[in-house]
């Protein structure tokens, strides 16, 4: 019975593999599946037959299983278990008793004898010890060290803020996500403990949409902590001890078109010119879901009225078109000498009838406009007159902004037009700042010089993240002011601050074309010499549990549209590699400006596009909810897109792990060092496994000066601390909840220094929510 079922399940593993092998060959992918396939056939044929043999085809079976997969993946032992667990389970089953012995034989005395195991159990044997010799080794990860001397004696930070407090989302105008502080080290840093924990009470709600997310960078101001939450409250906590001073709620409402509900920080605003302890002399100003900013007093919470109307600014004034949960504000605005300075974020892919991506300065203590700039008009800076709106549907800005105030410039991450797919009838401005870098004179809001990373974009890549100032000695001793600006599709962009000219050299490079006929695809493509961008995929780079669904993987490759990074959108599905999320996301990356080195948490998980005609774009549904992944109507426009992770048959990622890295790079000279998987399968499986596969991830680092990187952000929830020269883990956190959040660290009154971390969970990536504010430190 056991040898007859046995033969039956081998064989429609053999169907399956031949069937679905022989169409992978048709498509031009390997071979190996279809001859896999009919050795499985005529193992299970002999097996029927109880015929010996059946061993010893099989034994060839797995040796030359083991040697293709070497062949194709080296000993990198996440992808050589798909390939061969099937296969050696099997052979362990062909290895028992209840196998063996039908096959053998009677000798003439009667005496019944197994049948011979020797090549088999030396084929599985073999195949074992390779495998958990790769489990050791990790053919991926690149090993070096940082340098360790401090090149700038005196580093710009930018600003002026205290060594101990954390003013801006990235502590300071320059964003650079480093503190000075350094009583917590390489050498102590495994020896901190959870001092406190706040909870704010904003939980995600049944009725929220997908992407509701806690993203929220504290600040440090004096002893106070001011931070926001999803749903727009904003809380003062004790920087000591966690507890609430008080709490403001913006009451934004329920809205089920917007496709974000967060909060990524508030603005911190001290009026030089007002005598200290007179209301609103400090402020806290945050941003809404439903298109408002709100100035409140620092020291109660209490709204400040002088503020634009009643202490609220209105931010959908100018827009021809306002649908109600298109527009919002999610990152804190800039502020700088007496100007604060915001742009907001607009539904990807609704509508061709949305608002404007218009920047705009408004007087940080009445609220009046000063300046706008709008893409899709730019030399219009001067306050816009009554009766004029601003360009509907122009790039945008939703991630965070940096200033370098002696220059008085303004840097500003752009995104692209909505439709992101669709790139028909785009004006000459929108082509020429779409998903660009752009530096804005603080004054009169005039572009200096703009950096696009992305020509005519059709891929959703937005400059998301925040650009890092650091003034950068080159190797000659030059000191160049420089940004750093890392970008959805891997590169990192090196420019001279000034002029916006390339430090690390930028070049175009040919890119793929294949558009629908009413678009057009950009020829060339722009790539900084310093990037992160992945290698195009391959068959061999299709992953899955199995060998069966991985088969699958490697047939939708074949199918679906792909020449490399830039495929452009089809109406049979494109894969986008790197996906929407990004290598690198509003998290941005951390720079140390005495060491001049740089932290980041390169992330890979393709994505799919799929145009949909607009005859063949369903009806919205009543209880449809906001969100970028899934059917992205476009409203007006001739096409839809469907789009989403490109996921297999077991709705894990197609393509191979690892999915993240932790990484640093040595600024001076535009070199990686060191790249290390980041992360466990903890909380993407049933089971909580420890297995470092290395896993995608959204949020930053912050760094200190005590040579520590600390990260969150990976999908399973723990807050990590890591050598910052040589990348390598020395402490961890278990969270309550995801940790999609940028930490920070600051010093109390007697110099003790926390670490602080928002832990609330992450929509789009499905991570446990929560509402958590959690403080580490040594012990006393």
């Amino acid at each position: 019975m056991a040898i007859r079922i046995t033969a039956t399940i081998i064989a429609i593993m053999g169907l399956a593999l031949a069937g679905g092998g022989a169409y992978l060959l048709s498509l031009g992918g390997s071979a190996y599946y279809v001859l896999c396939g009919l050795g499985f056939l005529v193992t299970a044929l002999l097996l029927a037959l109880r015929r010996p043999a059946a061993l010893g085809l099989y034994a060839i079976i797995v040796v030359a299983s083991l040697a293709w997969a070497i062949w194709e993946v080296g000993l990198d032992w996440w992808q050589l278990g798909p390939r061969g667990g099937v296969i050696i389970l099997l052979g362990m089953w062909l290895l028992t008793p209840w196998i063996r012995r039908p096959l053998g034989f009677v000798s003439p005395t009667g005496e019944r004898y197994s049948a011979t195991s020797r090549p088999l159990a030396a084929a599985v044997a073999l195949s074992v010890v390779i495998a958990i010799v790769s489990m050791f080794l990790d053919p991926l990860d690149q090993s070096g060290d940082l340098p360790v001397d401090k090149v700038a004696a005196a580093p710009a930070l930018g600003g002026d803020v205290p060594d101990g407090e954390w003013h801006q989302y990235g502590r300071t105008p320059y964003g650079q996500r480093y503190s000075p502080l350094d009583q917590i080290n390489v050498d102590n840093v495994a020896n901190l403990k959870e001092v406190w924990r706040y909870q704010t009470g904003d939980v995600k709600r049944p009725d929220d949409v997908g992407e509701t997310t806690y993203q929220v960078t504290p600040l440090k101001v004096g002893n106070d902590l001011y931070l926001c939450t999803p749903h727009n409250l904003a809380i003062a906590l004790d920087a000591t001890t966690g507890k609430q001073i008080w709490r403001f709620d913006a009451n934004s409402g329920m809205n089920p078109d917007r496709q974000h509900q967060t909060c990524r920080g508030v603005s911190y605003y001290k009026d030089q010119a007002a005598a200290a302890g007179t209301p609103c002399a400090e402020r806290v100003y945050v941003p809404t879901s439903d298109a408002r900013l709100i100035a409140l007093d620092a020291k109660n919470g209490e709204v400040c009225p002088s503020f634009a109307e009643g202490g609220t600014l209105h931010l959908e004034k100018g827009m021809k078109y306002n649908p109600a949960g298109y527009y919002y504000s999610t990152s804190p605005p800039a502020i700088v000498g007496n100007k604060i300075i915001i742009g907001g974020a607009v539904n990807d892919n609704y509508s061709t009838e949305e608002q404007s991506g218009v920047i705009r300065a408004f007087d940080v203590n009445s609220g009046q406009l000063i300046w706008n700039w709008d893409s899709g008009n730019p030399t219009q800076t001067q306050p816009l007159p009554e009766g004029q709106t601003y360009t509907t549907n122009s790039p945008n800005s939703w991630s965070v902004m940096s200033v370098d105030e002696g220059l008085g410039l303004i840097y500003v991450p752009l995104g692209n037009q909505v439709p992101d797919q669709l790139g028909m009838g785009r004006s000459a401005n929108v082509e020429k700042y779409s998903s660009s870098i752009v530096a804005l004179d603080i004054n009169t809001g005039a572009d200096r010089w703009v950096r696009q990373t992305v020509h005519h974009d059709l891929w959703d890549m937005d400059v998301p993240a925040q650009p890092v100032l650091i003034d950068l000695t080159k190797s000659d001793g030059q000191v160049v002011p420089a940004l750093v600006g890392p970008t959805k599709q891997g590169d990192i962009y090196v420019l001279d601050r000034r002029t916006g000219e390339p430090i690390i050299p930028v070049t175009e490079q040919p890119a793929p074309g294949g558009t629908i006929p009413e678009d057009h695809a950009s020829p060339t493509q722009p790539i900084s010499a310093l990037n992160f961008r992945p290698r195009p995929f391959e068959g061999r780079d299709m992953w899955g549990v199995t060998m069966f669904d991985q088969m699958v993987c490697r047939i939708w490759l074949k199918t679906m549209d792909y020449q490399g990074q830039y495929t452009p959108p089809s109406l049979k599905g494109t894969i986008v590699y790197p996906g929407n999320f990004g290598t690198f996301n509003w998290g941005s990356v951390a720079v140390d400006p005495e060491r001049m080195v740089m932290f980041g948490m390169p992330t890979y998980l393709a994505f799919t596009s799929q145009l949909v005609p607009r005859a063949d774009v369903p009806p919205k549904g009543q209880d449809e909810k906001g969100s970028e992944q899934g059917l992205n109507r476009n409203d007006g426009a001739p096409y839809g897109v469907y789009m989403g992770p490109f996921l297999g048959p077991l709705k894990i990622p197609c393509q191979a792990p690892p999915w993240g890295y932790v990484a640093g790079v040595d600024l001076r000279t535009g070199k990686t060092v060191y790249k290390h998987r980041n992360g466990t399968v903890h909380d993407m499986t049933p089971l909580p496994l420890p297995f470092k596969v290395g896993v995608p991830g959204i949020g930053g680092p912050m760094i200190t000066k005590g040579g520590v990187a600390f990260l969150g952000a990976a999908v399973d929830d723990y807050l990590r601390a890591y050598n910052l020269t040589n990348g390598r883990q020395l402490w961890e956190a278990r969270l309550p909840a995801g940790g999609q959040a940028t930490p920070m660290t600051y010093a109390v009154d007697d110099g003790r220094q926390f670490v602080v971390i928002v832990a609330g969970g992450h929509g789009s990536v499905g991570t446990r929510p929560g509402d958590y504010v959690i403080a580490y430190a040594l012990p006393r």
